[in-house]
């Protein structure tokens, strides 16, 4: 029910989720999610988003709360050393319509994050090395 809930509110979440994404995650992984080469890897990536299946979700709130690290090999190019932090400054809220954007333009999934999913990625605090594991293989 709440899943339906929220994937009819998708189109008026998308506009805000891109305009907070521009705000605190354009940065590091560019305008529209196009990612920068040895910095931020490119989060426009449908196959990834779909390859994490039921899970990405939770996968994304867990990188959003928790931050990633190690090294990713994304399309050929390799990103290390790098720490992505928790995205800071931001209510569960924005972090959902953010999540939601990236999902349902950028991963073509069809899916929503809710601000559920955000609270338990806060209350679990997920580690960098099971967020990695989550990964589908590229």
């Amino acid at each position: 029910m709440l899943a339906a809930a929220l994937l009819a509110a998708a189109p008026a979440l998308a506009e805000d989720g891109e305009a907070l994404f521009e705000i605190h995650c354009a940065a590091c992984h560019n305008t529209g999610g196009t990612g920068n080469p040895g910095l931020a890897p490119p989060l426009d990536r449908p196959a990834f988003w779909q390859g994490l299946g039921e899970a990405a979700p939770e996968y994304l709130a867990g990188v959003m709360v928790s931050g990633l690290n190690g090294t990713l090999v994304v399309e050929g190019q390799t990103y290390a050393g790098l720490i992505m932090p928790p995205v800071a400054g931001t209510t569960d809220e924005e972090l959902a319509e953010i999540g939601t954007w990236v999902l349902g333009t950028l991963g073509e999934t069809g899916s929503a994050l809710g601000v559920e999913e955000i609270a338990a990625a806060r209350e679990t605090r997920p580690s960098h090395a099971d967020l990695r594991a989550m990964r589908p293989a590229e």
